[in-house]
């Protein structure tokens, strides 16, 4: 990937929304793009674990957990998951856990912490619906580019 964040912010300011500061990078890999899939649940990690397990064909999954810091939404085996079905990364609006060994793995993270609790999984949650946190809107289909400086989303793919 040869796109930084930086450099599109300076090209596309009026055409990007950039996320508040706020979310750690975790994942093996630092800079990571793609076509926004999203999730939104609270303390339940079925429907990730559900998306996880379908082809990612480069796709970025944007969970909205309501920014619960009572447990894990991600943990290694979820994240092994997504890089076996090919997800360039995960942008999580909560908490993931097994922080070391997912930062092995070639797989984009970005979370607001880590907890070692894991979540309940009872099937709550709602996929692909137009999410809102951080200052921004993620939309299925637009674009996210990410790396350790932070998060910026299009509406279209620009690099």
């Amino acid at each position: 990937m040869s796109f930084k964040p930086a450099d599109l912010c300076d090209e596309y300011a009026n055409s990007l929304q950039i996320c508040e500061p706020g979310f750690q990078h975790f994942g093996g890999r630092a800079r990571f793009s793609g076509r926004i899939s999203t999730i939104k649940c609270f303390e339940d990690n079925s429907v990730v674990r559900e998306a996880v397990h379908e082809p990612g064909n480069g796709r970025v999954l944007v969970v909205d957990a309501g920014g619960s810091r009572r447990c894990a939404m991600l943990g290694d085996l979820l994240a092994e998951k997504a890089v076996a079905n090919e997800w360039e990364g995960i942008i999580m609006y909560g908490c993931i856990r097994d922080s070391a060994r997912i930062a092995e793995l070639p797989l984009g993270i970005k979370a607001l912490a880590t907890h070692p609790r894991k979540s309940v999984k009872q099937g709550a949650g709602q996929a692909d619906l137009a999410l809102r946190f951080a200052g921004a809107e993620f939309r299925p289909g637009a674009h996210v580019y990410c790396d350790r400086d932070g998060i910026l989303v299009a509406a279209r793919r620009l690099a």
